[in-house]
């Protein structure tokens, strides 16, 4: 009876504390250097929240940035299919307005999020690449 308890307590931690590490609320708006450092990462995922006209032009990346265009109506439906709520998404757009609400939403639906300050246009003042 005592291993089962034991058995029990166990898995209970382990699936609270996997709920805990998935579900933190709260994201970070953060400059071009501490992004790009973010970015490098392999459990960051990268997303343009501009239009697909927008990223067309220039973005940040090396071919590693999703399109989630924030303006669309399905923005909430598309990120909730392509995006791991398990791995940091950092987002960007042209100059931050429309990241930091993107950021807001995607950290209500229980994302952990960084937002790019100044979006594309600070990443190049800084002399950052983009592709």
């Amino acid at each position: 009876m005592r291993l089962i308890n034991r058995l029990s307590v166990t898995v209970t931690t382990l699936f609270a504390c996997c709920l805990t590490s998935c579900g933190q609320h709260g994201f970070r708006t953060v400059d071009a250097d501490e992004f790009e450092k973010a970015i490098l990462a392999d459990t960051v995922q990268l997303v343009d929240v501009r239009t697909a006209d927008e990223f067309k032009t220039a973005r940040i990346g090396l071919g590693t940035a999703k399109n989630i265009d924030m303006k669309r109506a399905d923005f909430m439906e598309q990120a909730a299919r392509e995006l791991d709520k398990c791995k940091t998404v950092a987002v960007y757009c042209r100059s931050g307005r429309r990241s930091a609400e993107a950021a807001g939403r995607l950290d209500e639906a229980g994302f952990k999020v960084i937002d790019l300050k100044g979006g594309i246009l600070e990443w190049q003042a800084r002399g950052k690449t983009t592709k």
